[in-house]
């Protein structure tokens, strides 16, 4: 059985700061935050169902996608850590570009999105 508990601050900002490397790192351009923060087994999806996987994601991210839809100074990214239990997890994201649903897995590594389901806002 799985020792459940009310997660944390601490572990609710390592879940945050995951969720951040992967949105401002988009922006940003920045591969290593993107790396970071994905997990090897990333299924990523739109509402068309086309899945993205973590090399895909790198890739894009230093190829620059997401700068080109950086909303700029004051862009805005709330992350709300839904549920913890054991080593998983599931957040939403809300910001200026997308809507995000993620589940993240608690890794040797630290905190790693694993599913990603996403909308333009």
């Amino acid at each position: 059985a799985v020792a459940v508990s009310e997660p944390s601050d601490s572990e609710r900002a390592a879940i945050v700061e995951t969720v951040l490397d992967y949105f401002e790192g988009w922006f940003d351009g920045d591969a290593s935050r993107m790396e970071r923060a994905l997990h090897p087994a990333l299924a990523k999806r739109g509402p068309e169902l086309r899945t993205a996987t973590k090399d895909e994601m790198v890739t894009w991210t230093a190829e620059g996608e997401g700068k080109a839809l950086d909303p700029g100074p004051g862009r805005r990214i709330d992350v709300t850590v839904v549920d913890v239990y054991g080593d998983i997890a599931s957040a939403v994201v809300d910001s200026d570009v997308y809507r995000e649903y993620v589940h993240l897995v608690r890794t040797d590594d630290g905190w790693r999105i694993v599913n990603a389901l996403w909308q333009s806002t």
